[in-house]
């Protein structure tokens, strides 16, 4: 896993060393191990590189005999199938990036299609005089672009284009109102103004500092459900899990694995106990101390059926006032998903002793592990034909203007529906879009490559899901159950696993942390520029006044206090909480 970054200048011009340097010093973190630059006219490239395939010889960029260049932020799961078909190239390296350079050489813009695996991908194809960049179909791996009248610049993190002076740090307003009514922000453009993704499964032209060509593909078929019986799903399911774990087992370094104590998570304890040499080494996070829901007793006792190296990582109240603007900074891209919390802590553990850990995102998705699935379920889908249809904030009353807009984004994604989906696959696809690659993958790959962590998603495959989004519904969610094949295939793998216990969801008892301290913190977020120029102090004290009963505003209007502290006023997010809101108070600008 790596950062990439580059720019191409209009009219021939030289990008700017300086620039280079502050784009390679702002993605330090996701790539410690080395790091290369490729300069030729208009294009420069740069390359920040965590080393997991090809320790040795697999440093980027990389270049192909007619002249192409590569860098890539991925790891390509089919590279040794990929060089079997591509015997007659010439292969100087065991990276599994190498593989995808030569295949744009055989098939151009084509290219991307035989890939598997997760990636943000640039290609300087120099005698073209162009700029390639893909981005994985589901958008594991972040993108981000930049289009100004004098070039187009590009980053894996968008705090990287701030850093180099390629953007400025003004916000969208309705992106605002997105992330603080759905916990994240939605479609091409970011919550900054001049920052755009790269949408998942997105290939990119660029010529002459401009687009010149977009393409897209989608990772679920258009087709709806197919019949199946359910032996043989099992049997398939069986199989193309197996598959999937297989290929991201891939790596010369150590691997681990986020053990929840859910279903997703025990299944690939199951499988990567199956498939690895070695004992599992499952990380599992808890509250000690809190009322909330608490994971490890399961995930011990899967941890203990596969004979896993266990280890627990407590995160106390303490933690969450010392750890939440480390958080705040490390998701430039927002998103006020309380499991953000967690998932850094176990990323700070993981740091230092493994440097690839698979997890169970995507799982809820593929298998329909929501409850909106089963209510999709009830009278043929007229009770839940929509996903998200309230807000965060409607829990705490009428708030002013600064949250109208909120679900544009989402309606628009709702309309790219193919006509054969049933009710279950459109709120899949719904999902797939947004919440899945603004939301849960961002929090991963953020939270992750902070400590120089790879974060993997084996539910995130195509041969997964080709399955799984395939299955008749039924087998996906019945009206009282959801995941159910997904259920019983654990039933049967690892009946320890207790697969048909009610799902517990991975949040922490931020509410009950907010609470304790309500008063002063409240008054702290209140007065913060970024929530002051949208909410009343009024309204800040309506919110925090229910923090303990309902959590979500109260973190999401602390959250973003940090985050804006951070990444608009430009202001450190070492200290605490009341440290860095203490200092935003006092910014004159």
């Amino acid at each position: 896993m790596c950062g990439i970054a580059g720019v191409m200048m209009k009219n021939g011009r030289r990008p700017d060393a300086a620039v280079l340097d502050r784009l390679q010093a702002a993605l330090a973190h996701r790539g410690p191990d080395a790091t290369g630059r490729h300069v030729s006219g208009a294009i420069g490239l740069v390359h920040t590189r965590l080393a997991i395939i090809d320790t040795r010889t697999g440093d980027q960029p990389l270049e192909e005999p007619g002249g192409a260049v590569l860098i890539a932020n991925g790891e390509i799961y089919n590279d040794p199938e990929l060089r079997g078909e591509l015997c007659d190239a010439c292969f100087r390296t065991g990276s599994d990036c190498e593989s995808p350079l030569h295949l744009y050489r055989r098939k151009g813009l084509d290219f991307a299609g035989k890939l598997r695996g997760m990636y943000a991908i640039a290609i300087h194809d120099r005698a073209a005089s162009k700029l390639v960049l893909t981005r994985d179909p589901f958008g594991i791996k972040p993108l981000y672009y930049v289009e100004a009248p004098a070039y187009f610049a590009f980053a894996s993190e968008p705090q990287a284009l701030l850093a180099a002076g390629l953007a400025n740090r003004t916000i969208r307003a309705q992106a605002r109102a997105e992330l603080l009514q759905l916990k994240f922000t939605t479609g091409r453009g970011t919550i900054f103004s001049q920052i755009n993704r790269v949408l998942p499964g997105e290939t990119m032209v660029i010529a002459d500092g401009q687009i010149a060509q977009q393409r897209r593909r989608n990772p679920l078929t258009a087709s709806g459900p197919r019949p199946i019986g359910h032996r043989e799903a099992l049997e398939r399911l069986d199989a193309v899990l197996r598959d999937s774990v297989a290929h991201h087992l891939r790596s010369d370094v150590p691997y681990g694995l986020f053990l929840s104590g859910g279903i997703d998570s025990g299944a690939l304890a199951v499988l990567m106990a199956r498939l690895s040499g070695n004992a599992v080494v499952a990380l599992t996070v808890g509250f000690p101390g809190s009322a909330a829901a608490d994971e490890r007793v399961a995930a011990e006792r899967i941890a203990r059926a596969v004979g896993a190296e266990h280890h627990v990582v407590e995160m106390a109240e303490r933690d969450f006032w010392a750890k939440a603007p480390r958080v705040a900074m490390a998701l430039d891209d927002p998103t006020t998903d309380p499991a953000a919390l967690p998932t850094f802590a176990l990323g700070e553990a993981a740091g230092g002793r493994l440097k690839v850990v698979l997890t169970g995102e995507g799982g809820d998705e593929m298998f329909c592990g929501y409850s909106r699935y089963r209510r999709a379920r009830w009278l043929w889908g007229w009770l839940t034909r929509h996903a998200r249809t309230h807000g965060e904030f409607d829990a705490v009353g009428k708030i002013n203007g600064a949250l109208g807009g909120w679900r544009d984004g989402l309606e628009l994604a709702e309309r790219q529906a193919s006509s054969h989906w049933t009710f279950v696959q459109r709120l899949q696809a719904a999902d797939c879009a947004e919440w899945l690659p603004n939301d849960l993958l961002i929090k991963v790959d953020r939270c992750l490559m902070a400590h120089g962590v790879e974060g993997r998603t084996p539910f995130l495959d195509p041969v997964v899901a080709d399955f799984a989004f395939a299955l008749p519904d039924r087998m996906k969610a019945t009206t009282r159950m959801a995941k159910r094949l997904l259920r019983d295939w654990l039933a049967r793998a690892l009946p320890a696993a207790q697969p048909y216990a009610k799902k517990t969801g991975f949040n922490p008892p931020v509410g009950e942390w907010i609470a304790a301290r309500k008063d002063r913190v409240q008054a702290l977020v209140a007065a913060q520029p970024g929530v002051a120029e949208a909410f009343s102090r009024q309204e800040v004290a309506r919110v925090f006044s229910e923090a303990g009963k309902v959590h979500q505003p109260a973190w999401s209007l602390l959250f973003y206090a940090l985050w804006h502290s951070h990444h608009v006023l430009g202001l450190s997010g070492d200290g605490s909480v009341e440290d860095v809101l203490s200092t935003a108070c006092s910014w004159r600008g």
